[in-house]
């Protein structure tokens, strides 16, 4: 009863974006049960979950056409094993012309 407006408004911000993650982690992601049941297989899946969003959200803010993030969901599941380069692909993502990427062989370098 000590909190003033500003912080109680802050607090349901705060808890509104952590639902809109789990949101999203469970609509587009399409987790509708845990495949293991054990305390680290849920944490496995927990993190993998939050990982994949986290980088298809960075790929969303990198690319130069604007996604919807379903939308990519849904294109990057369809050419999940089509060699192409992706920052071209999500830059430009209804070109034909897609040449495979070019090799290289830098390590340590994402994207």
């Amino acid at each position: 009863m000590t909190w003033n407006a500003n912080t109680i408004s802050e607090l349901y911000k705060s808890r509104w974006d952590i639902e809109i993650l789990f949101r999203d982690i469970k609509q587009l992601l399409h987790i509708k049960s845990f495949i293991g049941t054990s305390e680290n297989a849920v944490m496995i899946q927990i993190w993998t979950a939050l990982i994949t969003i986290l980088i298809l959200k960075v790929l969303k803010a990198i690319a130069k056409y604007s996604w919807h993030l379903s939308n990519l969901v849904a294109f990057i599941r369809l050419n999940l094993f089509v060699k192409i380069d992706l920052q071209y692909w999500i830059d430009n993502p209804f070109e034909e012309n897609h040449s495979p990427p070019q090799q290289n062989n830098k390590q340590g370098v994402l994207f």
